[in-house]
């Protein structure tokens, strides 16, 4: 099984993705994803909880919303994670946290509604409006943000 580290940039926190390639690369332009990474959009790209492991130190975490906790450096303050609660759900990496982000070339967008109208990058990546479909209605119907 091939291994995917990555870390922090002050190198507190270190993990190893134990998977041959990650999973659904992506960026996500939605509000709660800008407002966590302090950036235009969030880069992510994923592998099963079980298949993560934290290979020194342990990351602290925030419940960004009551169905899903994003996860960071406490010293830096990196971002390095994204996961919904829910236990079959993946946990995704913050792509920049990557050793090597070449192995995560962006594959969909999604949060198009809150794409910043200057931003042009990936503009031949599909993309997904958040809540377009109605299972992802369902889904967000109940969701409450703790951002402030």
């Amino acid at each position: 099984m091939t291994s995917i580290p990555g870390g922090c940039q002050c190198g507190a926190i270190r993990y190893a993705m134990h998977v041959p390639r990650v999973e659904k690369p992506h960026v996500c332009h939605c509000r709660m994803c800008q407002r966590a990474t302090g950036g235009l959009f969030a880069a992510l790209a994923g592998c099963a909880k079980s298949k993560l492991e934290w290979t020194k130190g342990q990351p602290a975490f925030f419940a960004s919303s009551n169905l899903a906790r994003r996860g960071f450096c406490r010293d830096c303050g990196t971002p390095l994670t994204f996961a919904y609660d829910a236990p079959e759900a993946r946990i995704y990496v913050a792509i920049g946290s990557m050793d090597d982000p070449e192995l995560a070339g962006i594959e969909i967008q999604y949060g198009l509604e809150a794409r910043i109208g200057w931003v042009k990058f990936c503009e031949d990546v599909p993309g997904e409006v958040t809540g377009d479909s109605p299972a992802a209605q369902e889904f967000f119907a109940g969701m409450v943000s703790n951002q402030g």
